[in-house]
């Protein structure tokens, strides 16, 4: 009977404070016993990531899987159960890199069923092909680990992550609302200053000043007409600007005088920012113009078209190295996809992690919106009528309701899963 192949990468469980929730325990430990059920011979192999021992800071090497254990009980136990009755093999990645380095880490892993492979990356067999397996950090020049198992050997982005994400989880519980902790869920991480900004309007500006602020930043949408009127009633071309004294506002009253004295302010506003800034705004344009052209600076979606052409070309030489391998699969930048080459197939399996899609404002100059929504993806590779068949699932999780009023008025549209879906199921002829 040929084996069942489970993936699943880039959980993050664990890190100081805030960090020390993991917000899927429940589904994590009902996939564990469901994976457990089965009545096939089945594998998970978890493709690096699963733990976030970068985000602790006071500890060092085997100290954070005892931390670990300590702040998950639960989970640890529903491995050990769920490993009585399947195989679970662990790849290291760049956030849980130590486990690759200290020999103590295999024994205590084995304690609970799980078997850890110290390698960047290793491979299975099933209908006489193979599956490469590699959580994908090595393609990645900021968690590149150039000497791979020397614990010694940080790359950049351990840095980053230290400083950046660890500070995060310390300190988010201080927030209004506790949302800084979810900084490693933005991506790409270009987005962060955007995401902070967003968030200090929503959250943690004070409510007086925000409703103050509103009206003028919605209506600066139709400042622009405003102007215009102005223009041509100075033109002669109108006697009054009827975009500002028009019968509309008169039938709204009080309300429509309010009204008119926001705008009246905002295109005061615009003038003198025009002023000021106009001129500045063609070099700036031209500095934005000279980086988009050395690469330095790429809208979102051509920089993780960017991203994602680094393993692609990996899995290419792989393919080409070995002719019996049909399938590349990796982790690493929680995007899940399914790119087929002919009958060779590579696949990014995702990430449990909370995601935050970008949705920007109608209208007004308001931040953006990010809506938060789970897809906790999984994939299984398995072997029927004498082909390899991937199927991309997902566990069931409830929805997060974390909008404000505001938001939720006004926020477009609901996030969406993906920009190009992936199939529910893709065959390989073998």
């Amino acid at each position: 009977m040929s084996v069942n192949y489970y993936f699943i990468s880039d959980l993050h469980i664990g890190g100081d404070e805030a960090l020390g929730v993991c917000d899927y325990e429940a589904e994590l430990i009902e996939f564990l016993r469901n994976l457990a059920a089965q009545p096939e011979d089945v594998e998970l192999l978890i493709v690096g990531d699963i733990f976030g021992m970068w985000e602790f800071t006071n500890i060092t090497g085997p100290q954070k899987m005892h931390a670990l254990m300590q702040q998950f009980p639960n989970i640890f136990a529903a491995f050990r159960e769920a490993g009585e009755k399947i195989k679970i093999t662990m790849l290291p990645g760049n956030h849980d890199y130590e486990i690759a380095c200290f020999p103590e880490f295999v024994d205590l892993l084995k304690a609970y069923n799980i078997n850890l492979e110290q390698t960047p990356a290793t491979s299975r067999h099933l209908a006489g092909k193979r599956i490469w397996i590699e959580h994908g950090n090595q393609y990645d020049a900021y968690n590149h680990m150039p000497d791979f198992g020397n614990p010694y050997a940080e790359p950049v982005g351990y840095f980053i992550t230290s400083g950046m994400v660890s500070a995060a989880g310390r300190h988010s519980q201080y927030g209004r609302y506790n949302w800084l902790k979810d900084i490693q869920s933005v991506y790409p991480t270009e987005q962060v200053p955007h995401w902070v900004v967003s968030n200090y309007f929503y959250h943690e500006m004070s409510s007086w000043l925000r409703w103050l602020f509103l009206p003028f930043l919605l209506l600066s949408g139709l400042t622009t007409f405003v102007l215009v009127g102005a223009a041509l009633e100075w033109l002669g071309v109108t006697q009054t600007n009827i975009f500002l004294h028009n019968g509309l506002f008169t039938a709204l009253g009080f309300l429509g005088n309010l009204v008119q004295i926001v705008l009246i302010i905002n295109a005061i506003v615009f003038v003198v920012l025009g002023a000021l800034f106009v001129p500045l705004s063609f070099i700036l344009r031209d500095i934005k113009e000279t980086l988009k052209r050395f690469r330095l600076v790429l809208p979102a979606d051509d920089l993780n078209r960017e991203k994602e052409r680094s393993y692609l070309d990996a899995a290419q030489a792989v393919f080409a190295d070995d002719p019996d391998t049909v399938i590349f699969i990796y982790g690493h930048t929680h995007v899940p996809s399914l790119r087929r080459f002919d009958n060779r197939v590579v696949i990014n399996t995702g990430s449990w992690l909370k995601r935050l899609e970008r949705v920007p404002i109608r209208f007004g100059y308001l931040p953006d919106i990010y809506v938060p929504s789970y897809f906790l993806d999984y994939v299984k590779i398995s072997e029927a009528d004498g082909k390899i068949v991937i199927e991309c699932r997902q566990v069931d999780k409830a929805q997060p309701q974390e909008l404000n009023l505001l938001q939720r008025l006004l926020v477009s549209r609901k996030p969406r899963h993906l920009q190009d879906p992936i199939p529910e199921r893709t065959l390989i002829e073998v």
